[in-house]
């Protein structure tokens, strides 16, 4: 176990050693006891947390302001029309006065080619532990949660295990590439034997691929990619369907240059793949065991069918959408 993380950024799991992020879910397991068993765990008394969100959400704003609540901190929930950001506020100026005021940092910003880097300049110039509530690069928080709730179902050994990453349709909005890559990065560093599928159109970021394929050597675990679905179902013993947009298949500078024009361009590359979904035909070809994950809100009917994401004997989303609580508590409490 690590004993000392206080003020280290949580950008990316990808920063952080797997003895680092053992010491995490150890104390994630502990903090999700002694919350069930009404446990006072005042962990962070008087201290505060700033959270930054650029856009809307339900799971990760709530389970860090629940949890700083539950730690005997506040968090302030600061959205961008509650700040001087539409008036020219650097994330430089931001970051050095929040860490005068408080505690810890964290930020949501998902804006392709933005995101990241306002993440990175807060870090750069805070003297407080900045965490990423997620932005186009990465979503970290959500990756311990999903492996705090494979760890759950599969034992903390899951070494071979078969996990397909999806794509699936969905039309409400073209959605970060985040999730999947958090996903590729982390999982195979414990072991687990990942394949991912998508339509050629929707790739993942090549770097990041490149890290994951680097980070499967380390950990022993597998990387595997292939553009077909069902493919990547078969013997599958967790799969998460989840849409993200094509922004992969495009250089950042040309999308940036370009944005009106890419996105008409994956919008009508979307509408080719509707039978890209998760129903009973794909799970009959999975584990006889499978579980389904997905980070939500999922896109029901075109994801992932109502009949598989209400199947308690397969889905297990809502285990893991309550760990994102435990597993915040954690990186809050050891850093802050």
């Amino acid at each position: 176990m690590v004993s000392d993380l206080m003020k280290k950024h949580f950008l990316s799991e990808d920063d952080w050693t797997k003895q680092e992020l053992d010491t995490v879910f150890e104390t994630a397991f502990d903090l999700k006891r002694k919350f069930a068993m009404g446990e006072s765990h005042r962990l962070l008394q008087d201290k505060t947390l700033f959270a930054i969100f650029f856009e809307q959400s339900t799971r990760t704003r709530n389970s860090m302001e629940a949890g700083m609540t539950q730690l005997g901190g506040h968090a302030h929930d600061l959205t961008s029309d509650k700040m001087q950001i539409s008036h020219g506020e650097s994330a430089k100026d931001t970051a050095i006065i929040l860490s005068r005021m408080g505690h810890g940092i964290a930020c949501r910003n998902c804006f392709y080619g933005v995101g990241k880097k306002y993440l990175d300049e807060l870090a750069k110039y805070a003297t407080v532990p900045v965490m990423s509530l997620q932005d186009d690069v990465y979503h970290p928080f959500q990756g311990i949660a999903d492996l705090m709730t494979i760890f759950e179902h599969f034992g903390k050994e899951p070494k071979g295990l078969k996990v397909t990453i999806s794509w699936a349709y969905a039309d409400t909005h073209s959605k970060p590439l985040s999730v999947p890559q958090s996903q590729i990065l982390l999982f195979p560093r414990y072991g687990l034997d990942v394949t991912v599928a998508n339509p050629k159109e929707f790739p993942l970021s090549k770097n990041i691929i490149e890290k994951a394929c680097k980070n499967a050597e380390i950990g022993g675990g597998k990387l595997n990619f292939t553009n077909n679905m069902e493919e990547a179902f078969e013997g599958a013993q967790i799969v998460i369907p989840k849409n993200w947009g094509g922004f992969g298949y495009y250089d950042e500078r040309y999308f940036l240059d370009n944005e009106d024009e890419c996105k008409k361009e994956m919008k009508n590359n979307l509408e080719k793949y509707h039978d890209w979904i998760c129903d009973d035909n794909k799970i009959k070809i999975a584990d006889k065991n499978v579980k389904l994950m997905h980070a939500l809100p999922a896109d029901r009917g075109h994801e992932v069918t109502d009949e598989i994401i209400d199947n308690q004997d397969i889905s297990i989303v809502y285990d893991e959408a309550e760990n994102r609580l435990h597993t915040a508590k954690a990186v809050m409490a050891l850093t802050m």
